[in-house]
């Protein structure tokens, strides 16, 4: 599904050290490391969104991508629901956890933090895709919702779909995770 050797990604300049990464269809790998080595960079190269600058990065033909970042658009003001949001991207709400299913349909600026985080995953988890890169999802996530995300990032995988996840919560990866790649800090020539 994806396959990458000795990659070096980054923005205006390499921000990775070259790392070997494989992942197959059904398998989640989850990617740590310390702040600032790359594992950001690294899931936006495998999107197609930062610049490879050496090595190989080779990707499934036809392979259909979700991508979850770290920014949070600005809904302020925008009469879109959270069932607004799931259509945009082709997912159902059918599976939100019992404390979602009933907000729904309310405006996403009327939800916390945390409830808008949650349908945005939910919109990208469950969208028509082969491929799921998700960078630190279980950020503004309570108890409750990194358990259900966890059993649904399982139920994704066992669908078929491959999945990379960005995290610094170690219990976390250790439970929704197959594998677990840490990235190293790079050499500065």
């Amino acid at each position: 599904m994806l396959r990458a050797e000795a990659l070096v990604a980054g923005w205006s300049g390499p921000a990775t050290s070259p790392i070997d990464f494989s992942l197959q269809a059904g398998e989640i790998v989850g990617l740590t490391g310390p702040n600032g080595v790359g594992k950001s960079t690294l899931l936006a190269a495998f999107a197609g969104r930062a610049t490879v600058f050496s090595g190989r990065l080779e990707l499934q033909a036809g392979l259909r991508l979700a991508v979850q970042t770290q920014e949070v658009p600005p809904v302020d003001g925008l009469p879109l629901s959270g069932r607004d949001l799931l259509a945009l991207t082709g997912a159902s709400p059918e599976g939100l956890p019992p404390w979602l299913v009933d907000r729904v349909d309310i405006r996403l600026d009327r939800l916390s933090g945390g409830q808008r985080h949650y349908l945005a995953l939910w919109a990208v988890l469950h969208a028509p895709a082969d491929l799921v890169l998700l960078d630190e999802p279980t950020n503004n996530l309570d108890a409750a919702g990194v358990r259900h995300l966890t059993a649904h990032l399982r139920e994704r995988a066992r669908e078929g779909c491959g999945i990379v996840v960005v995290s610094h919560d170690a219990a976390f990866v250790a439970a929704a995770c197959d594998r677990v790649v840490t990235l190293e800090v790079r050499d500065v020539d």
